[in-house]
């Protein structure tokens, strides 16, 4: 990759309660219920040529509650779904650590759990990232700060006042 021109606007995406509704330690995939939007909300993206990447914090690793291959069998079944809807999401990054965790190789304080960048900093090196362009969509204000922290726009999202579809077009939208 060599040049501007290559390079493209990314939009992050926490996972649980913007995604799909935040249940504690979702992991398996009859625990998903999808957010009212989320497909059409994606699809915009994708089609106004984003780069979307969810970036997750997942204690439930650290604690024990699940490992990381239920983690990626959730998220190929998102992407499955997603596909039926002529959606998709490009990439998936979690934190499986947590200070408090149970599981010795998970209980640690690291850069990747939100509000750290370090989820962030890892997409910006695998993928063509336009930052000036880019923005994160979260509904806690460990998102915002990471976006902050990375010098991205963020934005908040609450399900239950919020349109997600509606909100994506607002940041889509040319300021």
């Amino acid at each position: 990759m060599t040049g501007r021109a290559a390079l493209k606007p990314a939009a992050f995406l926490d996972r649980d309660g913007v995604l799909n509704v935040d249940r504690d330690y979702v992991h398996r995939i009859d625990q998903v219920e999808w957010i009212a939007g989320a497909a059409e909300a994606i699809k915009l993206l994708n089609d106004g040529g984003y780069l979307v990447i969810v970036v997750t914090n997942q204690s439930g690793v650290a604690r024990g509650y699940y490992d990381e291959a239920a983690i990626g069998i959730l998220h190929a079944h998102m992407q499955t779904w997603l596909a039926a809807r002529g959606a998709h999401i490009d990439a998936f990054y979690y934190c499986p650590h947590h200070p408090q965790g149970t599981v010795e190789r998970f209980a640690i304080r690291c850069t990747c759990r939100k509000p750290g960048i370090g989820m962030l900093e890892q997409a910006a090196a695998d993928w063509p990232i336009d930052r000036a362009r880019s923005f994160m969509i979260g509904d806690k204000d460990i998102d915002i700060a990471a976006a902050t922290a990375f010098g991205i726009r963020g934005a908040r999202f609450d399900a239950a006042t919020d349109s997600l579809p509606v909100l994506v077009g607002r940041m889509l939208a040319p300021s």
